[in-house]
């Protein structure tokens, strides 16, 4: 695929200078918000991170400024790594116009299923609540006061777009160095998602906005294709 690697080339080498715009443009987005945090974390909390819509700290521009909002330095640098490596290389493929659609629509849909399992949840506790459980009425005011932050959910769903435009291209973890194939690599990050997500066993992890940013990217993969305009960088 000659325009992968020919489209960007050695004239810029700057910084990210070979990283295709809407990549590259997330990732310095991303950095800016994140120094921004780190000046006043407690007023970017309260203002971009994602809280439960009747949470008194909800906003509804959330639903997008979530996306850009980290929890540490670790946080960012892996979320990062991952939007560079793979995002660049559905871009190149897809293009710039169709690879913005998909990633912000992968990080909705990672909100989406994200708030619709605390909904649920909800309504499990407010029954708890009006018997009276104090438990319970402490679960409403956790998810009323935790905010959720990361690029996650969106990067998850270009983690499965990569897979499935490079169903057989190896991916090796970094702990533990087990290598894959880029499709049973995602069907096992889709599992540990599931299996974490349901058992609860991985706190302070939003498991199903992850599990929401891969369902939404494989739809939307799985539809251009079957339309036939994957490849066609012109059309949506």
């Amino acid at each position: 695929m000659p325009y992968y690697y020919g489209n960007y080339g050695s004239e810029n080498r700057g910084f990210l200078g070979g990283t295709p715009p809407v990549t590259r443009n997330l990732i310095i987005l991303n950095i800016i918000v994140f120094i921004a945090t780190l000046i006043n974390r407690e007023f970017m909390t309260a203002e971009f991170a994602l809280f439960y819509p009747t949470s008194r700290y909800f906003h509804w521009w959330q639903i997008l400024t979530h996306m850009f909002m980290h929890g540490g330095f670790w946080h960012i640098l892996f979320n990062m790594y991952t939007l560079w490596l793979f995002g660049s290389v559905v871009e190149n493929i897809i293009g710039s116009k169709k690879f913005l659609l998909f990633y912000f629509i992968c990080g909705l849909g990672a909100a989406g299923l994200h708030l619709g399992v605390e909904f649920l949840q909800m309504q499990s506790f407010m029954e708890g609540a009006a018997l009276g459980n104090n438990v319970a009425l402490q679960n409403i005011a956790v998810i009323k006061l935790t905010p959720t932050v990361g690029a996650s959910g969106a990067i998850y769903g270009v983690l499965i777009g990569y897979a499935m435009l490079f169903p057989a291209s190896k991916m090796t973890l970094l702990f533990p160095p087990v290598t894959l194939s880029a499709k049973w690599m995602v069907i096992v990050f889709a599992a540990i998602e599931l299996l974490t997500g349901v058992t609860g066993t991985v706190a302070g992890v939003a498991h199903f906005a992850h599990l929401g940013g891969m369902l939404i990217g494989w739809l939307m993969i799985f539809y251009w294709r079957k339309r036939g305009k994957l490849f066609d960088k012109d059309s949506l």
